[in-house]
């Protein structure tokens, strides 16, 4: 088996595409291109660029592959039978991007949730998707979610747009804050998290409406497909004044009236 195919079996088996398998590992998507795809030559034949030595070091380091698959006689590809899952959370499946090459923040409604545990992964649904780009999100991957429900209420309410970046390791979970988990069985929901992947292998999963209605749950690390961090939200609503500015917007105006009486009397 030649190199090129080598690479595009590691592609195939990790189930991602030339765009994501090039982020994962830092190299460009027309580097991979080049690689498994080759150059449109005048003649109209593809010339196959080979890869460098750094490339395969970087293959092996970022995809846990077996060394032997490259440069021994092993049919084995990765360096363990639980390595090719052990990526799962390094690169979102699907990356779609603009004219000039940069991502694209895909925009997953309300209507599009449902299906989004089946075609988070399929190039033609994520394409289907609607999708723009901000300034102020530029360093890093990000999603944007349609909340649904009130089990985030008072922070963040049905119809509000939370946007999400990507997480690409457990470790970088931070206790206390709001994510997007993508999972098997529970679809697409927005939390509090702590993280206790360490310690028992799981999230434990908060809801910040506190009516009752929205118990504390545990959800298994392997039970994870995507996790985006709540970077910022839109919101429909303006939130309601506060009792101690309710108070305050009083005050202020009984000293208006009185300071009004005073000079109309010194008048």
């Amino acid at each position: 088996m030649e190199i090129h195919d080598k690479i595009k079996r590691i592609i195939d088996e990790m189930k991602l595409n030339n765009n994501s398998f090039a982020k994962l590992i830092g190299v460009t998507s027309t580097t991979i291109d080049s690689i498994t795809i080759g150059r449109l030559q005048a003649d109209g034949e593809r010339k196959r660029t080979k890869p460098g030595f750094d490339l395969l070091q970087s293959i092996i380091t970022h995809c846990h592959v077996n060394p032997d698959y490259f440069f021994g006689d092993s049919e084995d590809i990765f360096a363990n039978k639980s390595s090719s899952n052990a990526v799962s959370l390094h690169v979102p499946k699907i990356i779609t991007v603009n004219e000039e090459g940069d991502e694209n923040i895909n925009f997953v409604g309300v209507k599009a949730r449902a299906g989004y545990l089946d075609g988070y992964a399929d190039p033609e649904y994520m394409e289907s998707l609607p999708s723009f780009s901000m300034p102020m999100l530029k360093n890093g991957t990000y999603r944007c979610f349609e909340i649904k429900g009130n089990s985030m209420s008072t922070t963040i309410h049905d119809g509000d747009y939370l946007f999400g970046k990507y997480v690409d390791n457990f470790d970088d979970i931070l206790d206390g804050r709001i994510y997007v988990i993508v999972s098997k069985n529970d679809g697409v929901v927005v939390k509090r998290v702590l993280n206790r992947i360490r310690e028992s292998g799981k999230l434990i999963l908060k809801s910040d409406n506190r009516d009752g209605n929205y118990p504390m749950y545990s959800i298994y690390a392997e039970d994870i497909l995507e996790v985006w961090y709540a970077s910022m939200y839109a919101s429909r609503q303006m939130p309601d004044p506060i009792n101690i500015y309710e108070k305050l917007h009083a005050l202020e105006s009984k000293y208006f009236e009185l300071e009004e009486a005073l000079k109309k009397k010194l008048n």
